[in-house]
C-alpha cells in the first residue's frame, strides 16, 4: 500500500510542474516585443498551445498499448523540443526560425502536456479505485501551482530584467518537466492493488497537506507584503518543502504496516502457545472471506449503472455534446481568460503581472481541490452531486465575475481572477470524475482527451474574437496597442453571457443523468 500512496505522490509532483502553459500570461507581452508580432499573432500563439490538445487523444491510445513510464517520457521530450527550441531561438543560438515554426513549436509543446496529464488520471483512477475521486482531485489540484513554481524559479534564477524572465520561462518549461519525469518514472504505472479498500486516513492527511500548501501559495503570492519579510529564495525553499510534503503519507503507512505485523506476530504467537491454531485460523479465515466480500461489493456498488462506452458510441450521444459545451462556456472560456491575461492587465494599467498570475494559479490550486473536499463530506452521508449539477454551480460566479470587470478598478481586476481561478479549476477537477461516470473508466485515457479538444477550438475562437475587438480599439492609438477598459469591454460581456448560457445547458444535462448520479450512491 505504501508504493500505492508513493505513485500519488509521484502524479503530484507531475502535475506540479504539467501546467506550463500557464505560463504564457507572465511572458507574453515580452514575447509579442521580441518578436515584433500584433495581438492577432499573439493570440495564435495562445491558440496554438492549447492546439496541442487536438492530438490528446494519441496519448490515450498510447496508454493503452505502452508502459506508463514510456507515455511519460514521450511527453517529456516533446515538451524539451518544443519549449527549447523556443529558448534557443529567443537567445540567438538559432536564427532560422520562423513565426510558423514558433507556431508549430508551441503546437507540440502544448500536445506535451496531454501525455504527462494522460498518465497522471490513469494512476488516480487505476490505482485508487474506490477513492479516483480523492485520488484525482488532489493530484491534479498541483496543476494550479505550476505558474506559482515556475515563478519562484525565474524569480530566483533571472531576477534583473524582464527579457531575462521571457526566456527563463522558456528554459524552465523545457528542462524542469524533464527532470521531474524521470524521477517519478519509477513510481508510476499500475499496482495490482489487490482487495481495494477506501484509504480514508491517509486521505485525510493528505488533504491537510495539500491545503496547507495552498494556502501558503496564496500568502507567498502576495507581492509586496510578502517580500518584505521573503526574499524569492525563502519562497522557492518553502514551495520545494511543501511539495516534499506528500512523501509523509506513504512512510506514515509503511511505518503502520510494520506495526501491524508486530502486532500479528504477537497474536500468533499467543495463539500458538494456547494451542487453539486451527480453530483461531477458521474465525481468521473467515473474517477474511468477509473482509474480501465487502471490498467487492463497495466496487460494485461503486461501478453499478455505469456503462463501459467507447470513443465512436460517446460521439453519438447527446449527453456527450452537452457536456462539450457545457465544459466549452465554463472550463475552457476561464483558460482563454487566464491566457489573456497578461495583456488584460497591460491594457488597464496593472503593472504587477507576475503576483497576478500566481493569484490566478494559488486560487486555481484551490479550485481544483474543492471538489474532492466536497466529494468526502458527501460520501460519508452516502449522498452525490452530480457532476454537471457541481459544474453549473461554479460557473455561476464565474459569470458574474466577467461583468465585474466592467469596473475598471485593480481590486474588481483581482477579485475577479482569483474567482476565475477557483472555478475554472473545480470545473477542471470536475470533468475528470464526470468523464468516469457517464462512460466508464476502461476508456478514460481516450475519452477525456476528445472532450478537452474544446479547448483549443474555445482559445481560436473567444480569443481571436477578444483580439479582435483589442485590435479596432488600439487603432485609435496609434501604434496598435490598446490601453483603457474598452480594451475587452465588448469581450467581458459577450463571455458572461456565454457562461450564463453554459449554466443552462449543465442544468439541461443534471436533468438527464441525475438518475445515474443518484444510483451511483445508493
Amino acid at each position: 500500500m505504501a508504493f500505492q500512496w508513493l505513485s500519488l505522490v509521484g502524479a503530484i509532483w507531475l502535475q506540479s510542474i504539467n501546467g506550463t502553459n500557464s505560463n504564457f500570461p507572465a511572458y507574453s507581452s515580452q514575447l509579442k516585443r521580441l518578436l515584433s508580432i500584433s495581438q492577432l499573432e499573439l493570440n495564435n500563439l495562445a491558440f496554438a498551445s492549447d492546439a496541442g490538445k487536438i492530438l490528446g487523444w494519441f496519448a490515450g491510445v498510447a496508454a493503452g498499448y505502452l508502459p506508463l513510464w514510456l507515455v511519460l517520457m514521450i511527453g517529456a521530450v516533446l515538451g524539451l523540443i518544443g519549449y527549447g527550441m523556443q529558448y534557443l531561438f529567443l537567445t540567438n543560438q538559432i536564427s532560422s526560425l520562423s513565426y510558423v515554426h514558433v507556431f508549430l513549436l508551441t503546437v507540440l509543446a502544448g500536445n506535451s502536456i496531454c501525455w504527462i496529464n494522460t498518465v497522471c488520471y490513469l494512476v488516480a483512477i487505476k490505482n485508487f479505485p474506490l477513492d479516483r475521486q480523492f485520488a484525482v482531485g488532489i493530484s491534479t489540484s498541483y496543476v494550479g501551482l505550476s505558474a506559482k513554481i515556475y515563478t519562484a524559479f525565474v524569480n530566483v534564477l533571472f531576477p534583473y530584467s524582464n527579457a531575462e524572465k521571457t526566456k527563463g520561462y522558456l528554459l524552465l518549461n523545457s528542462i524542469l518537466p524533464l527532470v521531474v519525469c524521470i524521477m517519478a518514472a519509477p513510481v508510476v504505472g499500475d499496482i495490482n492493488v489487490g482487495k481495494s479498500k477506501k484509504m480514508a486516513g491517509g486521505f485525510i492527511l493528505m488533504f491537510a497537506i495539500t491545503i496547507a500548501t495552498g494556502a501558503y501559495a496564496v500568502i507567498s503570492s502576495l507581492g509586496s507584503v510578502v517580500s518584505r519579510v521573503m526574499t524569492p529564495l525563502m519562497v522557492l525553499i518553502g514551495i520545494g518543502l511543501f511539495l516534499a510534503s506528500p512523501l509523509l503519507v506513504p512512510v506514515a503507512d509503511k511505518l503502520r504496516e510494520k506495526f501491524q505485523q508486530k502486532c500479528w506476530l504477537r497474536v500468533e504467537r499467543r495463539v500458538h502457545n494456547l494451542t487453539v491454531e486451527e480453530g483461531e485460523s477458521a474465525i481468521s479465515l473467515e473474517d477474511g472471506m468477509k473482509v474480501e466480500e465487502t471490498s467487492i461489493t463497495e466496487l460494485v456498488s461503486e461501478d453499478k449503472m455505469k456503462k463501459e462506452i467507447g470513443a465512436k458510441s460517446m460521439l453519438k450521444m447527446v449527453e456527450f455534446w452537452l457536456y462539450f459545451f457545457v465544459y466549452f462556456f465554463g472550463a475552457t472560456l476561464g483558460l482563454v481568460y487566464l491566457n489573456n491575461l497578461g495583456q488584460i492587465a497591460e491594457s488597464r494599467g496593472c503593472s504587477d503581472i507576475s503576483s497576478l498570475v500566481s493569484l490566478a494559479s494559488s486560487f486555481g490550486f484551490f479550485g481544483r481541490l474543492i471538489p474532492s473536499l466536497l466529494d468526502y463530506y458527501f460520501s460519508r452521508r452516502k449522498t452525490k452531486v452530480s457532476g454537471p449539477a457541481s459544474m453549473a454551480v461554479m460557473m455561476a460566479p464565474m459569470a458574474g465575475s466577467f461583468f465585474l470587470l466592467l469596473n475598471g478598478t485593480n481590486l474588481s481586476l483581482y477579485i475577479s481572477t482569483a474567482i476565475i481561478g477557483v472555478c475554472t479549476g473545480a470545473i477542471t477537477s470536475i470533468s475528470v470524475s464526470t468523464t468516469t461516470e457517464l462512460f466508464g473508466t476502461q476508456n478514460f485515457g481516450l475519452n477525456h482527451n476528445i472532450l478537452v479538444t474544446n479547448i483549443p477550438i474555445g482559445s481560436f475562437v473567444f480569443g481571436y474574437l477578444a483580439a479582435l475587438f483589442y485590435r479596432k480599439e488600439g487603432h485609435h492609438h496609434g501604434d496598435g496597442r490598446c490601453m483603457g477598459m474598452e480594451c475587452y469591454q465588448k469581450t467581458f460581456i459577450i463571455w458572461g453571457s456565454l457562461c450564463l448560457f453554459g449554466i443552462f445547458l449543465a442544468l439541461i444535462l443534471h436533468a438527464r443523468t441525475k438518475n445515474l448520479f443518484s444510483q451511483t450512491r445508493s
